[in-house]
C-alpha cells in the first residue's frame, strides 16, 4: 500500500550529515574517502594522477580528448568530397596490409595499404571514371593482412560499420554501408528524467514469434508498449556485432556496428528517433571488459599477433569467458574503444551506456573466486588493474563534457567504493551502479524460507545496503534471472501453475493467488526502497511464463524459449494482464511523486512477528504486510510530514489481480504522537495478509 499527504506543511526528511575532514590536495575526494584510512586515500589520489597524466598526453598528442574520439572519422573507410575513398587501420605487426572485395574481383594484391607511422595503414581509392565510388554501398570488403611469419589472413577492419553473413556460413563479411540515403534523425533527445526507470530490452527476442526479431517490430510493436508501461528509458543488450546469438551479445565482433540479425543501420536509428519522439531515452549495453575470440570475423589476432588491441599471453585471456582482455594502457585501444563511445552517441544518438563486466575490468582477478566482504582493503591496492580505472575515468570524464545528460550505469558486483562519484572528487565517473544484490535476494528467499520465516530486517538490509551518494539501480530481476538455468521471479512463484491456472476466467488457487500477490510486493518494494533508479526486463513486468533461452546446439536451435510473448497480456481473460497494469500504475505513481529521485527512505518499521514493513520517502508513506496469515487492526505507522493522507496504490486492487479490500474513499489523519523517532504518526485501519 501506497499513502500520500494530501495536506501537509512538512517537508522532506533532511539527508544525514556527515562531517568534512579539512585535505589539501588536486582533486576533491568525497567525504567518505576523506573519513578512510591513508591508503585507500592516497590510493585514489594516484589513480587521479595517472588521469590527469592520461588528459594532459591526450592533449599534447591529439590536440585534446575531442578530436581523439573522432577518431571513426578517419579510421576504417570513409568517403572523400570527389568519391574518393580512403581507407585506414592500425596494425602494428603486419608486414603488409592489401585490400580485396567484390569492387576488384577479390584480388588479394591489386590495392595495398601504404605503411605509416605507429603501425598504422592507409589506402587512397580514386572514383570511378563517372565520378562515382570505386566501392559502391552493400559490396563486400575484406583486408588481407600479410604477417612477418609469411601467413596470408583475411580479417574485418574492426572500425567497419556494418558487417552480415550469409545464410550457410558461419563468419560475417565486412559489408561498406554508404547509403544514397542516410537516416536523418528528426527528433531532439529528451532531457535527463528526474528519476530513472529502465526498461531492459533485447531486439532479437522482442516478439511472440519464434525467430530473430526486427528493429521495425521494436519500433512499431514494442516502443508503444514501453510509453504505455511507463518506462522512460531503454536498455539495449546484444546491438554490438556478435556472430554468436546466443552469446546475448556479449561476445562481441565488431565494436562498431549495429548487429544485422535485426536489420540495417539506419533502421536502429529510427528506432532511436522514434524513442525520443516518445520521451524515452536508450541506453547502450557497451561491452568494453572483453571481446569475442574470433579472428575473421572479430578483433582477435587483426595483424596476426598475440596481442594488438589485446595483453598478450594469460594476462589477455578471460578464464571463465573464454575471450580476449583489453590492453587499456595502449594508445590506439584508447583510440579505438573511446572513439567507438563517441561513435555510438553521435551516429545513432544513444543517451549513453550501460558498462558491462566492469568488476572484471577493476581487478587483475577479474572478480574469479573472490568474494567481497566490503573490507576496503578489497578496493584498494596492486590486485586493482590501474589502466581500466583510468580508461573508465577517462570514459566517464570525457562522455559527461561532451554530453551533459549522458546516462553512464556500472555493472559491478564488487561494491568498489567512489564508482559512482565524479572523476573531479576522485571517483570512476558512474551516474548509476547495478545494484546486484537485491534479485539474488528475492532467489535466495524464495529458495530457501518459507513465508511465515522471511526476514524483515534482512530484506530491508539488502535494499538499503548501498553507500550514500552513489547512485543505484534497483531491480528484482534482470535478463540474468530470466536465463534458463535459473528462473523469472513468476516462475519460482507459481512454477507450472502459469501453464493451467491464469485464467481469470476461474478462481485463483492458493499457488496463483500467492504468486500474484508477492510478485506486485517484491517489485514495489523494490521500486521504493532499493535505489534511485528502477529496471525491469522486458516480458519480466506481466510475469512472463517461460525462462529465455537462445537457439544452440542444446536445444536443437530452438527459437521457441527465444522470444517473448506480449500477446498473453493482449488476452483480458489472462492473469498477465493485471501484473502488467499494477506495473504501469507503480511507474506512473512514481511519476508523479518521485521517490527515486528523492532521498533514502526513512525506515520505521521493520517488525518480524508482524512481518511489516514501513518507510517514508519524497512524502510518500509505503506499507508492506508480508504475513501470510494475520492481518490488522488500526496498526499504528510513523509518520514525517504531518496531514492527511489517502491510499495512492494499492496492490490489493481487483484490476491488479487482488482482492479489493481496502476503501479507497478512506483518509488517514496523522496525530502529534512520536513513534519510532518520528514526531507523528496514523493508524491504518487495515492491514490485510498476503492471502485471503
Amino acid at each position: 500500500m501506497v499513502l500520500k499527504v494530501e495536506e501537509s506543511t512538512a517537508h522532506s526528511l533532511p539527508p544525514p550529515t556527515i562531517p568534512v575532514r579539512p585535505e589539501t590536495r588536486t582533486c576533491n575526494l568525497p567525504v567518505e574517502l576523506a573519513l578512510m584510512c591513508e591508503i585507500p586515500h592516497l590510493f585514489c589520489l594516484w589513480l587521479y594522477g595517472l588521469f590527469e597524466k592520461q588528459l594532459t598526453l591526450l592533449e599534447e598528442a591529439e590536440g585534446g580528448f575531442d578530436q581523439f574520439t573522432r577518431s571513426y572519422k578517419s579510421y576504417g573507410v570513409h568517403r572523400m568530397p570527389d568519391n574518393s575513398l580512403v581507407f585506414k587501420e592500425w596494425a602494428p605487426a603486419a608486414e603488409a596490409l592489401f585490400l580485396t572485395g567484390d569492387f576488384n574481383g577479390w584480388d588479394n594484391f591489386s590495392h595495398p595499404y601504404a605503411k605509416k607511422d605507429f603501425g598504422k595503414w592507409e589506402l587512397h581509392i580514386p572514383p570511378k571514371e563517372d565520378k562515382t565510388p570505386a566501392v559502391t554501398h552493400n559490396s563486400k570488403l575484406k583486408v588481407v593482412v600479410h604477417t612477418r611469419m609469411g601467413e596470408r589472413l583475411y580479417r574485418i577492419s574492426p572500425w567497419a560499420k556494418y558487417v552480415t553473413r550469409h545464410e550457410k556460413s558461419v563468419i560475417y563479411d565486412w559489408v561498406h554501408w554508404d547509403p544514397p540515403q542516410p537516416y536523418i534523425h528528426k527528433h531532439p533527445r529528451p532531457q535527463k528524467p528526474r528519476s530513472l526507470r529502465i526498461y531492459e530490452s533485447h531486439v532479437g527476442i522482442a516478439s511472440p514469434e519464434g525467430k530473430v526479431a526486427s528493429y521495425s517490430n521494436f519500433t512499431h510493436n514494442v516502443l508503444p508498449r514501453i510509453k504505455d508501461l511507463g518506462y522512460n528509458c531503454i536498455q539495449l543488450m546484444a546491438i554490438m556485432e556478435h556472430a554468436y546469438y546466443a552469446s546475448f551479445g556479449y561476445q562481441v565482433t565488431s565494436f562498431f556496428a549495429a548487429s544485422s540479425r535485426y536489420g540495417t543501420p539506419e533502421e536502429l536509428k529510427e528506432l532511436i528517433d522514434v524513442a525520443h519522439s516518445l520521451g524515452i531515452i536508450v541506453l547502450l549495453d557497451v561491452v568494453h571488459s572483453h571481446a569475442s575470440k574470433n579472428t575473421e570475423d572479430g578483433l582477435n589476432s587483426f595483424d596476426g599477433s598475440d596481442s594488438c588491441f589485446f595483453h598478450s599471453g594469460p594476462r589477455g585471456e578471460h578464464s571463465l569467458w573464454d575471450s580476449r582482455l583489453f590492453n587499456y594502457s595502449g594508445w590506439e585501444v584508447l583510440r579505438f574503444l573511446l572513439s567507438n563511445l563517441r561513435w555510438w552517441m553521435e551516429e545513432y544518438r544513444f543517451d549513453g551506456f550501460r558498462f558491462d563486466g566492469v568488476t572484471s575490468m577493476l581487478y587483475h582477478h577479474h572478480g574469479i573466486g573472490s568474494g567481497f566482504s566490503g573490507d576496503y582493503a578489497e578496493y584498494f591496492g596492486l590486485h586493482v588493474d590501474e589502466d581500466s580505472i583510468v580508461y573508465l575515468m577517462l570514459a566517464n570524464h570525457i562522455l559527461h563534457t561532451l554530453y551533459q545528460d549522458c546516462i553512464t550505469i556500472a555493472e559491478d558486483v564488487s561494491g568498489m567504493p567512489t564508482l559512482c562519484r565524479p572523476v573531479q572528487e576522485g571517483g570512476l565517473g558512474f551516474d548509476f551502479r547495478l545494484a546486484m544484490a537485491i534479485p539474488d535476494k528475492w532467489i535466495q528467499i524464495l529458495k530457501e524460507f518459507k513465508d511465515e520465516d522471511w526476514n524483515m530486517g534482512n530484506i530491508v538490509h539488502t535494499m538499503s545496503n548501498r553507500r550514500y551518494g552513489e547512485k543505484c539501480i534497483a531491480y528484482a530481476e534482470s535478463h540474468d534471472q530470466a536465463l534458463v538455468g535459473d528462473k523469472t521471479l513468476a516462475f519460482w512463484l507459481m512454477d507450472k501453475d502459469m501453464y493451467t491456472n491464469m485464467s481469470a476466467l476461474i478462481p485463483m488457487n492458493s499457488v496463483i493467488d500467492r504468486g500474484i500477490q508477492l510478485h506486485k510486493m517484491m517489485r514495489l518494494l523494490t521500486h521504493g526502497l532499493g535505489g534511485e533508479g528502477y529496471l525491469n526486463f522486458m516480458g519480466n513486468e506481466f510475469g512472463h511464463p517461460e525462462w529465455l533461452d537462445f537457439p544452440r546446439v542444446g536445444n536443437n536451435e530452438s527459437y521457441h524459449y527465444a522470444r517473448r510473448q506480449f500477446n498473453l497480456v493482449d488476452m483480458d481473460h489472462l492473469r498477465y494482464r493485471q501484473l502488467y497494469a499494477f506495473d504501469r500504475d507503480m511507474n506512473r505513481t512514481e511519476d508523479k511523486y518521485g521517490w527515486l529521485a528523492a532521498p533514502p527512505a526513512y525506515i520505521s518499521a521493520k517488525h518480524e512477528g508482524d512481518k511489516v514493513i514501513v518507510f517514508e520517502r519524497a512524502n510518500v508513506i509505503f506499507i508492506f504486510n508480508f504475513h501470510p496469515t494475520n492481518s490488522y487492526s488500526n496498526y499504528r505507522v510513523a509518520v514525517g510530514p504531518p496531514g492527511k493522507y489517502k491510499i495512492k496504490l494499492d496492490s490489493d486492487e481487483i484490476h491488479y489481480g487482488g482482492h479489493g479490500r481496502l476503501d479507497h474513499n478512506t483518509e488517514f489523519f496523522t496525530e502529534p504522537m512520536e513513534f519510532s523517532n518520528l514526531p507523528n504518526s496514523m493508524l491504518v485501519s487495515k492491514l490485510y495478509y498476503l492471502l485471503p
